[in-house]
C-alpha cells in the first residue's frame, strides 16, 4: 500500500494517545496518532517521524503520524494499514497461493474476523495483528494487554470444527528483524493463548515488511518462537 503527500518532521511529546506534536519546518503541529498501543519505545523526543498531510478542511488536524526512525530502522506504526498489506500480499504467501477469494471483516462467531479467504480446496480465516515492537532484533506482540487479541484466538481455534483453516498472521511492519515472539511480559494471558492456538492446529504466521517514509509492502516470513 502506498500513501501520498508525506512530509518528515521531528517527534516532540505524545500528551495522550490520541495527539502528538511535531517540529516541522520552524513549527509545531498537531498530529493524529494513528496506533493507540504504548509506543514509548519508538515516539522519543527528537526521533524524525514521518506525516502524511491531510487535504480534509474539516480535519482538527491535517496530519497523521504513520511512521518514525527508530535508529537506522524504519517502522511504520500506522495500525490501519497491516489488514490492507495482507490482503494485497496475501497469495505471496505460499500457502495462500491458489486463494480465488479474499473477504475482509468476516462475521464469524461473536467476532469480525480480518480476512476470510479460500481457494478450490480451503476456507481460510485469517486474523491479521500489526508488530511495530522491537528490541534486539526481536519483533514481539503486544505492547499493550490486548483481551480482544486473546478473544480472536479462541474464535480461530474453535473456527477448525466449522471445517476453515484458521492463521493468524504477524505483519512485522519493519525489515530486517532476527524472529517473532509474543510479548509475555507484557501480556502473558495472550502469549499463553497464542501458544494454545498453535497446539490446536492454528497457523501462526510472521512476515516482515518493506517500509519506505510513503510505503508498506509484504516481504520476507521469520521464525516464530512460541
Amino acid at each position: 500500500m502506498r500513501y501520498t503527500n508525506i512530509v518528515e518532521a521531528t517527534f516532540i511529546n505524545r500528551p495522550n494517545r490520541f495527539i502528538a506534536y511535531c517540529e516541522l519546518d520552524g513549527e509545531t503541529v498537531k498530529c493524529h496518532v494513528k496506533n493507540t498501543g504504548r509506543c514509548k519505545e519508538l515516539l522519543i523526543p527528537g526521533a524524525k517521524v514521518f506525516l502524511y498531510v491531510s487535504d480534509n478542511p474539516e480535519r482538527s488536524t491535517k496530519y497523521d503520524l504513520i511512521a518514525v526512525m527508530k535508529g537506522d530502522r524504519l517502522i511504520n506504526m500506522d495500525s490501519q494499514v497491516p489488514n490492507d498489506v495482507a490482503a494485497e500480499g496475501l497469495r505471496r504467501i505460499p500457502m495462500f497461493s491458489d486463494v480465488n477469494e479474499i473477504r475482509r471483516e468476516f462475521r464469524y462467531g461473536n467476532s469480525r474476523i480480518d480476512i476470510m479467504a479460500s481457494d478450490a480446496e480451503n476456507r481460510y480465516l485469517i486474523e491479521v495483528k500489526g508488530v511495530t515492537l522491537e528490541k534486539d532484533g526481536i519483533a514481539m506482540f503486544p505492547d499493550a494487554p490486548t483481551e480482544r487479541g486473546a478473544k480472536h484466538l479462541r474464535e480461530l481455534i474453535s473456527s477448525k470444527e466449522d471445517g476453515y483453516v484458521p492463521c493468524v498472521l504477524f505483519v512485522i511492519q519493519m525489515e530486517d528483524v532476527i524472529r517473532f515472539e509474543p510479548n509475555r511480559v507484557t501480556d502473558p494471558i495472550f502469549s499463553d493463548t497464542l501458544k494454545e492456538a498453535k497446539d490446536s492446529g492454528v497457523n501462526v504466521l510472521a512476515y516482515t515488511c518493506r517500509v519506505t517514509p510513503d510505503s508498506l509492502e509484504l516481504s520476507d516470513p521469520v521464525e516464530v518462537l512460541l
